[in-house]
């Protein structure tokens, strides 16, 4: 993944370029070129490219690595206060625990609404197949975090032990 050091590398060499076009601009402008809007319009675009890379730069965009979480697919997402996301079969309670933390990190942003409590809540379900030509979707569990701020230590994790039975075959 891309570091913030590395976008501050981009942007510097991004506003070298912009001052090179701005300066091309200057000389067809005084020259009276014919395509000197057309690098009117090169250097604008350089600079808000430029300025997108500083951004980029001032923010981390790392999420944590949760140990233990388990590849998970988001499949429901509203924008605001619920998702969803589907996790394959055998499954253990710590795995999906771990999972569920990873998810609620991922998955959380500045820019979701939510709704009157202000929580999003993250459903984590699986389909099992009790017979065959028979799909079940099973909820395993869900977690409710905050969207106050970035780090929640006050997750509420809820796993359905029933269904996670169901979902684990046990070995006989």
């Amino acid at each position: 993944m891309i570091s913030t050091a590395d976008f501050l590398k981009y942007c510097q060499w991004s506003g070298i370029a912009t001052l090179a076009f701005a300066v091309v601009t200057i000389v067809a402008l005084i020259a009276k070129w014919g395509f000197k809007f057309r690098l009117v319009g090169a250097t604008g675009f350089m600079g808000v490219l430029t300025a997108g890379l500083f951004g980029l730069s001032l923010v981390p965009i790392v999420h944590a690595n949760i140990p233990g979480a388990l590849h998970y697919s988001l499949i429901y997402d509203n924008g605001s206060d619920r998702a969803t996301i589907v996790v394959a079969t055998p499954i253990t309670e710590t795995g999906l625990e771990a999972t569920l933390r990873q998810a609620a990190g991922d998955l959380y942003s500045y820019g979701r609404s939510g709704s009157v409590d202000r929580q999003l809540k993250v459903r984590v379900r699986t389909v099992i197949h009790p017979r065959p030509g028979v799909s079940e979707p099973l909820v395993l569990g869900e977690v409710t975090r905050s969207l106050g701020g970035g780090e929640d230590s006050k997750l509420d994790i809820r796993i359905d032990r029933d269904n996670l039975a169901k979902a684990t075959p046990s070995k006989v």
